[in-house]
């Protein structure tokens, strides 16, 4: 019997996912990014000093939704929890999108580390909530 495909899975196969974190008041704030599976994860890329990465390190309540480049959704969202990744894993993270992106992820990567250096952008690890 095969594995049951989840909307979450239809989400990590997206060109482009849709992460939406909270401020503290509780407002959405969603934002466009590339994303890779690995595993049950999904793998995420970000400028380390964003404020996405700061309202996850207060709060690891997220959703994901497939979408187009400019962020405009193409199907439901997904609850899911947000986890920052250390030096090693956002290595694996950078690795795991220039696989899925080719060239041009290749091309990003590398030029944004020659622009901000290692610890200048931070992997996200992304997995399906449970509620």
């Amino acid at each position: 019997m095969g594995r049951v495909t989840t909307e979450f899975d239809r989400v990590s196969s997206a060109k482009y996912v849709l992460l939406t974190t909270f401020r503290k008041d509780g407002t959405p704030v969603a934002t466009p990014l590339w994303a890779a599976a690995d595993g049950d994860r999904l793998l995420m890329w970000t400028v380390t000093d964003s404020y996405k990465v700061k309202r996850i390190r207060r709060n690891p309540e997220v959703t994901v939704a497939a979408c187009d480049a400019r962020g405009k959704p193409k199907g439901p969202e997904v609850p899911a929890r947000a986890v920052i990744l250390d030096a090693a894993d956002t290595d694996h993270t950078r690795d795991v999108i220039a696989r899925k992106y080719g060239i041009l992820g290749w091309l990003t990567m590398k030029g944004s580390l020659v622009r901000r250096g290692k610890t200048g952008t931070i992997g996200l690890a992304v997995t399906a909530d449970d509620r």
